[in-house]
């Protein structure tokens, strides 16, 4: 099976687009987001309906569910608060149940999804270390996960050869042939923080047991006037073009 594995769209729309063309290029079987499909930008509806159309596996992530009033927005920053409430303006009350009805974490047939951890999904937790990987690496049930949250992609793994100790890599190629467990971030599709503002996403073929994080420049003039547009701050529009 070959899988296309979406970052943290936030609500853009152009660089949505591009992954999915490349998906189409490369003849994914299955599309799989790790959440955040709304929050911060300016086309929500627009995202949501792609995803629905395409019949994409969707876990929810904590932009989801601050716009479906889950989670206290109190301790997100001012200008995500701002993106929260703008959203939650705009979505219709169908929408906002779609989002409501997404599962924390999925099993797929080759792996699982959530969005910041597998371990205590609900609390949007970050992953930044090997230390913070362990306890999803421990309960996994499949030996890969794939996750988001933190915009910068980075893998985490147990090799078959040395199964206690975990390790990481930022290779955008990785070979799983090797590895016990492997926790895979593929960053963000809508708004990269690694100071690369090109989209992410990944490509995961099973049967290869590969994973390819890729990048591809997208129109982020277009996205930066939906942003502006939307009345949304215009630092949301500017953090685009920098990557951060």
């Amino acid at each position: 099976m070959k899988y296309g594995i979406l970052g943290d769209i936030h609500g853009n729309l152009s660089a949505l687009e591009v992954a999915l063309s490349v998906f189409k290029d490369e003849r994914v079987e299955r599309i799989v987001s790790v959440g955040d499909v709304v929050g911060y930008g300016g086309a929500p509806r627009e995202c949501i309906a792609r995803l629905r159309e395409l019949d994409a596996v969707v876990v929810k992530g904590n932009h989801d569910a601050a716009c479906t009033g889950e989670i206290d927005i109190r301790y997100f920053n001012n200008y995500a608060r701002d993106a929260v409430r703008w959203t939650q303006s705009v979505l219709s009350v169908e929408e906002l149940a779609w989002l409501h009805a997404l599962p924390l974490v999925t099993h797929l047939d080759h792996c699982s999804v959530a969005h910041g951890t597998y371990h205590r999904p609900g609390l949007y937790d970050y992953i930044q270390s090997t230390t913070d990987a362990d306890p999803s690496l421990d309960e996994m049930i499949l030996p890969v996960c794939f996750v988001g949250h933190t915009h910068v992609p980075v893998t985490l793994l147990r090799l078959k050869e040395d199964p206690l100790r975990t390790a990481y890599t930022v290779d955008p190629e990785i070979d799983l042939s090797e590895s016990a467990k492997a926790l895979v971030n593929v960053g963000s599709v809508g708004q990269p923080r690694d100071e690369d503002p090109r989209t992410a996403f990944a490509i995961y073929d099973s049967r290869e047991d590969r994973v390819s994080i890729r990048r591809a420049s997208y129109d982020i003039e277009v996205e930066a006037r939906r942003i502006r547009s939307a009345g949304l701050p215009s630092v949301l529009a500017e953090r685009l073009f920098l990557g951060v």
